[in-house]
């Protein structure tokens, strides 16, 4: 394909995603993905510029500042590959494009490569014939706002209480936002042998053990009994009096993508394993990538709903999705969300699918 054709194509494709993606600010971030030039950098300094402004980026010392523009370069080079890799989405400058692989893979992810235990319950089998083809638990009350786990290895508590929030909410009918810092603080403890390693704070975890963690210990208190810092703990300060919701049971689903949909519907929102090695530059729009591993799964997020019309300007045809919600804030993302088409298993998203079950309880 020649660059001309190229850049009608993704120039079509930012079109057709524009209904996703706000502000006449963040069409000039992507600039750089869509550009024709020799030299996609030579503007670099601009869009280094107008990135600091947008997120309120400063550096303490020329040096830094340097380095940072040096690996904002490079990310804008990763941009323009991911682009390429998954057309349906469109990828460009975020909030995590002046960081390396590596400081992103230990600030921003944090799902541990543990194995599941032999005996891990299995949800029951479901129907599957009656599911709608668009379903969404914002528009029914069972997700609480988006969180931001800032500089802290903690998705795993995001994605669980995200799921014990909407069971909860399908319990009791009430919608609270519960404590991942408890989480962080107190959830240290499990069998090395059946989980291969436990839960350890801002340096990661597994929904699971979150899940057992909260069984065992009663229940998780209210955010605002026990406030989130995105800091390791020295001391569990957990308050048994101010439990605000308690763990029933909880189950891993299969990986049938008609399971999954299914135990979404009718038991609220999932706790996912992704791969989210397309995530640091995505803006919005599905992203469907031809390559993405299945298998390394590093981020915890939750599985709120899905729908059928997420519009390919490849394929020129509508692509089924699932919605992502995602614990970095209102300004990654279509608002915090991340879509990623369903059908294929793509980044390992039906691969750790978990459901839990509340007890009904009364918040604090």
């Amino acid at each position: 394909m020649d660059k001309l054709s190229l850049f009608s194509l993704l120039l079509l494709l930012s079109s057709a995603v524009a209904s996703a993606i706000t502000t006449d600010e963040a069409d000039l971030l992507i600039r750089q993905v869509v550009s024709d030039g020799e030299d996609d950098l030579l503007d670099a300094d601009h869009h280094f510029s107008l990135f600091k402004t947008k997120f309120g980026k400063t550096y303490a010392t020329q040096e830094e500042h340097d380095y940072r523009l040096s690996i904002f370069k490079a990310n804008l080079r990763q941009a323009k590959r991911h682009q390429l890799l998954d057309p349906s989405a469109v990828h460009g400058v975020t909030k995590f494009s002046d960081l390396t692989a590596a400081e992103f893979q230990r600030t921003r992810l944090g799902l541990k490569r543990l194995k599941l235990p032999t005996d891990a319950r299995k949800a029951p089998i479901l129907p599957t014939n009656d599911l709608p083809t668009d379903f969404d638990w914002r528009e029914h009350g069972a997700v609480t706002g988006v969180k931001d786990q800032g500089s802290c290895g903690s998705c795993w508590s995001f994605s669980a209480t995200g799921a014990l929030e909407g069971a909860h909410f399908l319990s009791t009918g009430e919608l609270v936002s519960l404590s991942e810092q408890q989480l962080v603080d107190c959830d240290h403890e499990c069998d090395p042998e059946q989980y291969g390693s436990c839960d350890s704070g801002c340096n990661g975890g597994l929904m699971n053990n979150a899940f057992e963690y909260a069984l065992k210990a009663g229940g998780l208190e209210l955010e605002k009994d026990y406030p989130y810092t995105g800091k390791d703990g020295r001391t569990c300060k957990f308050d048994k009096s101010k439990i605000a919701a308690k763990v029933s049971n909880f189950s891993v689903v299969s990986l049938d993508e008609d399971q999954i949909a299914a135990n979404l519907v009718k038991n609220g929102p999932l706790a996912v394993g992704i791969n989210a090695a397309f995530m640091q530059t995505y803006i919005g729009g599905v992203s469907c990538p031809y390559i993405c591993s299945k298998r390394n799964l590093d981020h915890g997020v939750l599985l709120v709903g899905f729908g059928s019309a997420g519009y390919s300007i490849i394929r020129f045809k509508e692509k089924p999705y699932w919605i992502i919600k995602n614990s970095w804030g209102e300004s990654w993302g279509e608002d915090g969300y991340y879509k990623i088409c369903r059908g294929r298993n793509i980044c390992g998203v039906d691969s750790m699918v978990s459901t839990v079950a509340a007890i009904h309880t009364s918040a604090q």
